[in-house]
């Protein structure tokens, strides 16, 4: 009997110890294998594997109000991915909440991860109750890196969603923290609105 072996990078965790990382190849076989299950959910952050939290109703409800909308908005040759895996590097897989990219990136290998060009990603949104400072700074920084043109993470307890646009290097020009009855819209996606205020 054959076993499938994965070689991984070995670096070293701020305190000292051994790590090992991974890149999405990697991950790729361990699914093929069943080392991971179809249950599981995770992100590749650079090499390390950052499960994903259950999600509260406050999240899905948030959630839920912006498909519909988002559906109702978008074009043809648009979908609007509902916790698509999305492959950002050689290390880096993320799932945000919704995304409204172009359908072309689907038209690919099958057992293949969605790997967008940063003009095919039109919004990325991540809705945020205990994740909150994650999505503020690990997954903006990553999501600027790639040239994302606009990012909004919505705080799901407090209410509040903050705008991301001109990704510059690691980080964005503008950043604009918007209240519950403010009405967000996004220029790449004519007809598009949203106001946290109208869930009641």
């Amino acid at each position: 009997m054959s076993v499938a072996t994965t070689t991984v990078a070995v670096t070293r965790g701020a305190e000292g110890f051994p790590r090992r990382a991974f890149t999405v190849d990697d991950i790729r076989r361990m699914i093929e294998v069943g080392l991971i299950g179809p249950e599981e959910s995770f992100e590749l952050i650079e090499g390390e594997i950052v499960p994903m939290q259950a999600k509260s109703v406050a999240h899905d409800r948030v959630k839920n109000a912006l498909t519909l909308a988002l559906a109702r908005a978008v074009g043809p040759g648009l979908y609007v991915g509902i916790e698509v895996t999305v492959q950002l590097a050689r290390d880096i897989l993320v799932e945000p909440d919704l995304c409204v990219i172009s359908q072309s990136v689907y038209d690919a290998d099958p057992k293949s991860f969605a790997q967008p060009r940063a003009e095919d990603v039109l919004l990325l949104i991540e809705v945020a109750v205990t994740s909150t400072a994650y999505d503020r700074k690990v997954k903006a920084r990553l999501y600027a890196r790639h040239g994302i043109r606009e990012y909004w993470v919505i705080d799901a307890t407090e209410r509040l969603t903050i705008v991301h646009k001109e990704p510059v290097g690691d980080g964005w020009s503008s950043v604009v923290t918007h209240p519950a009855d403010a009405t967000l819209a996004c220029s790449a996606i004519p007809g598009f609105t949203f106001r946290l205020a109208d869930m009641g």
